[in-house]
């Protein structure tokens, strides 16, 4: 039985919320993201995987989700958008965005 990775829409789809950072390359706020998403992922732990998207080998992805500019941001829980931003956003409206989202857990 081989294990394949998990699709973009299979890994958006789950159960664990999932946020999307769609980033360019040559974006220069997009390459400030990625410390604070480091930051992020830090004080969340595992409850929500932090992926990022490259809008430039990643098109079909890009315009299914209307990202017209670079970084987007988009919190997916089972294939709903619950969250999105354009444009840098700091750590701590992050962990707000990702804790007022989540379900309580007792």
């Amino acid at each position: 039985m081989s294990t394949q990775p998990m699709t973009f829409n299979e890994l958006i789809s789950g159960d664990q919320p999932v946020l999307v950072d769609f980033f360019a390359t040559w974006c220069g706020p997009c390459q400030m993201m990625q410390p604070i998403l480091q930051d992020t992922a830090k004080q969340v732990g595992d409850k929500v995987k932090i992926i990022k998207v490259d809008v430039d080998k990643n098109p079909l992805a890009a315009s299914n989700f209307q990202v017209r500019g670079v970084p987007t941001l988009i919190l997916f829980q089972k294939g709903k958008i619950l969250w999105r931003q354009s444009g840098v956003v700091p750590v701590h409206q992050l962990v707000n965005v990702i804790n007022q989202n989540l379900p309580q857990t007792v």
